[in-house]
């Protein structure tokens, strides 16, 4: 695109008045700082790429390790028996609940108040990785997402550390921005979701938000080449995004549209729900971290058990982030009952909420999850369908857990590998989201002390340059 140039109107401001926006990001781009920053941020979206990778395999490899393995060669059976989760999920609630109290950082943010934009400083490193490989493989209903950002803008600023760079608001916030996408689109298998999801987290706008996005999308997108092609080498698995769905997509019509708009409702508030319980466990927790955080884990393990004893399918179900169960819901819906779907929704959903306020990780799979559950749950109305339901609830939980439309609508058609559902995601998601703003209790700010040590994002991205 042309640049405009300084005419006239440019040339004629009144001394002190702020300076045209496009003039204000063309001498942003021609500094040296800049441009220095930029170089940094595709050299370093190599290995921060490559430790997400690895990160990613240890945290699949035990959690098959603790799932599936262990089960089968201690006990002899295909599933982990009933009183598995109340063994597992305890121990991680005392080791979260260590690390938050002994190593710098707390192990952190708290999930319950959402993905926050701050990445962890260079010494709280140790304590994500720690708290985050203690909750996710050993059951917590939690995503790695949380644990990915924190671990991104963390390294960042430890590579910038040890280059001797200069530390300034400035560079903080592009390479903290920078690392966190480069290690995010690991999880979510897309440099452009990353960079949307950071935008939307990061909350700027107008030159600033191209001046944050431009290290964030080219660190991430030069990682996604290094981690695709590390990942075909290797044939190690990361994870996938994409849902096997059964059967080919409907054409859409007014039921389906109709129906979304109950889904969108129905789903906002019970996430809305999940997230003020999570809220009220934080606040618990923050009282005794150690006691009240296996506490909290016990209650998550005991959802798991007694889901079993109900349905008398795995804990698993229960006791995960929920992305393989979500790919076995979506390739066989018929395979779950409507017993079983609604004993998941509410053991899960408990389970979720005790997690977002004790462990570590992040809100967004399980979430989805729900929603999906909640959409082949209404599926059967007239008029609608499992397909339609499925993206509408998993649109409408996305959209309710993070508060951030465009990044939940790219987030579900990711999923779904189709825009045939674009109506009713778009739908369900805006509906959720205004379901969710207007009920009491929308917005728990994070305590002051849950803030993370060297901020990474939206503070010091608003001010930047």
């Amino acid at each position: 695109m042309t640049q405009p140039q300084a005419g006239p109107e440019q040339g004629d401001s009144a001394p002190g008045s702020p300076r045209p926006e496009p003039d204000e990001l063309r001498s942003l781009l021609l500094s040296t700082s800049y441009r220095r920053i930029l170089l940094f941020s595709a050299l370093i979206g190599v290995p921060i790429s490559l430790i997400a990778f690895w990160f990613l395999v240890a945290l699949h490899q035990l959690e098959h390790l603790m799932w599936d393995h262990l089960p089968r060669t201690l006990l002899g059976g295909p599933d982990p028996p009933w009183w598995w989760p109340l063994v597992l999920l305890p121990l991680a609630g005392l080791i979260v609940g260590l690390v938050v109290v002994r190593l710098p950082g707390a192990g952190g943010h708290v999930p319950a108040y959402g993905l926050q934009p701050g990445g962890a400083s260079p010494r709280a490193l140790p304590g994500v990785v720690v708290a985050a490989a203690a909750s996710l493989p050993l059951g917590a209903a939690l995503g790695p997402e949380a644990p990915l950002i924190a671990l991104g803008g963390g390294l960042a600023l430890l590579f910038r550390d040890l280059a001797r760079s200069g530390t300034t608001p400035q560079n903080t916030a592009l390479l903290g921005a920078a690392g966190a996408g480069a290690a995010i689109a690991v999880v979510l298998g897309n440099p452009v979701i990353a960079a949307v999801l950071l935008m939307e987290i990061i909350g700027v706008g107008g030159p600033r938000l191209v001046a944050v996005m431009l290290p964030a999308l080219l660190s991430s997108g030069v990682g996604s080449l290094v981690f695709t092609g590390f990942g075909r080498w290797t044939g190690l698995q990361t994870g996938s995004l994409r849902l096997p769905v059964s059967g080919p997509f409907p054409h859409l019509d007014a039921g389906d549209v109709g129906w979304t708009l109950l889904v969108g409702a129905v789903v906002g508030v019970l996430v809305h729900t999940i997230q003020v319980g999570g809220r009220l466990a934080a606040g618990l927790v923050r009282t005794r971290p150690v006691p009240f955080t296996v506490l909290c884990a016990l209650g998550a393990g005991a959802c798991a058990a007694l889901y079993t004893g109900v349905t008398g399918r795995t804990p698993a179900d229960v006791a995960s982030s929920g992305e393989g169960t979500m790919a076995r819901l979506a390739s066989d819906p018929a395979s779950w009952g409507v017993g079983a779907l609604l004993a998941v929704l509410v053991f899960k959903g408990i389970a979720y909420a005790l997690c977002l306020g004790s462990l570590r990780g992040g809100p967004i799979f399980p979430a989805l999850f729900l929603g999906a559950a909640t959409g082949v749950l209404l599926a059967p109305l007239p008029g609608f369908g499992v397909i339609p339901g499925m993206a509408a609830g998993m649109a409408a939980s996305a959209g309710a857990a993070l508060r951030l439309p465009v990044s939940s609508v790219v987030l579900v058609a990711l999923l779904l590998g189709s825009i045939d559902m674009t109506p009713v995601v778009i739908l369900a998601a805006v509906v959720a989201i205004v379901t969710t703003e207007l009920l009491p209790g929308a917005h728990g700010a994070p305590p002051p002390e849950s803030a993370p040590a060297t901020p990474a994002g939206a503070g010091a991205a608003r001010g930047a340059p």
